[in-house]
Order: structure tokens, then sequence, then C-alpha cells
């Protein structure tokens, strides 16, 4: 693992994103860091069962290396932004994808 990994979590540390991020390339806009510390990585639209998938953390920063900016997310805090490019704001939130 490198020192710069920004992540508390291991690159392997299974988490939850969309084949439409994963597979059609739609922006990571919405995450959620849940209270089991699961991870998920969304779009911030609705999300529907199959288009779920499970993937390691470190897949999806390969993706998307600006998820770095929610590596400190607090367990049961949401983060969004509305473009890539724009910052990222944070809350308490609910889980997404509930498991």
């Amino acid at each position: 693992m490198s020192d710069d990994w920004p992540f508390s979590d291991p690159r392997d540390f299974a988490c939850l994103s969309l084949k439409s991020i994963l597979e059609d390339g739609l922006p990571i806009l919405l995450v959620s860091h849940d209270s089991d510390g699961t991870w998920q990585f969304l779009t911030g639209d609705d999300v529907k069962m199959p288009d779920a998938r499970v993937v390691g953390l470190g897949e999806v920063y390969d993706l998307d290396p600006t998820i770095a900016g929610v590596a400190d997310l607090p367990i049961d805090w949401e983060a969004w932004r509305e473009t890539v490019d724009a910052p990222w704001e944070r809350g308490p939130g609910e889980p997404m994808i509930d498991v």
C-alpha cells in the first residue's frame, strides 16, 4: 500500500457503487459512510438495486482520485457535490443502498 493512500481502510475494502459509475463513466457526486463502516459511492440519482455493485475501495479511487477529499468522512455522514470539479459538502446522512 502506498504511503499516499488517503483512506484508513485498505484498497481491497469492500464498498458499494453503481454500474453506471464503474462501467458507464457517470461521476461520483454522493458518498455515504454508513454506520457499519461501509462506503457508498453514488451518482446522487435514485438507486436501482440491479445497478448496485460491490467493489474494492481502491478500484473506486483509481476511477476518481478526487474521492480522497472525503477519506476522513465520519461514520454516519455523507458528502455531495454538484459536479466533479465542485467542492465536497458534508453532513449527517442516511445509507442510500440499504443492504
